[in-house]
């Protein structure tokens, strides 16, 4: 299935959707991507995704991998060829939750493992602060930790489980 060239309007999506990724934290090749197969009428390979999108194979494979992951595209198969081909699913509400879930799950834990790296650091030091800052960042470490906190527990309740249907 040969790739023909991007309608300047796809292209213009593409490029939106990966500002918007990237905007979000989720990286700028995810978005492309999804877009770049949304617009699509067949399914694509991972060499038609690298060529079309200017991107590296490993680029394109993890980012389909996160696709995959968040039940936005799926695997087809094509008769008579060996390489995996990918569409894009457009069920967007059901891939916005689990993009949303995923992420916010991963971001609350990278926040936390920081915030026990800052309070064990600022701990150490804490004897030989001359100067107050130290004290000063640890007041401001443990403001961040106590918003942690409560965000975790947001994140944790049965309200807003519910409400996404976990």
């Amino acid at each position: 299935m040969p790739s023909s060239p991007i309608h300047p309007v796809v292209r213009r999506f593409i490029e939106d959707a990966g500002s918007a990724t990237q905007s979000f934290g989720l990286g700028r090749v995810i978005g492309q991507l999804y877009a770049y197969l949304y617009f699509n009428q067949e399914p694509r390979s991972l060499d038609d995704m690298r060529t079309a999108l200017a991107i590296s194979k490993g680029s394109a494979s993890m980012a389909v991998r996160q696709l995959e992951q968040w039940n936005a595209v799926q695997k087809i198969w094509v008769r008579g060829d060996r390489k995996d081909y990918y569409q894009a699913k457009d069920a967007f509400g059901k891939i916005i939750k689990a993009a949303v879930l995923d992420t916010v799950g991963k971001k609350m834990g990278d926040y936390g493992a920081l915030l026990d790296e800052a309070d064990e650091h600022l701990n150490r030091g804490v004897e030989e602060d001359r100067n107050g800052h130290d004290a000063y960042l640890q007041g401001r470490v443990q403001h961040l930790r106590k918003f942690q906190r409560w965000a975790q527990q947001v994140w944790n309740s049965r309200p807003l489980k519910q409400m996404l249907k976990l």
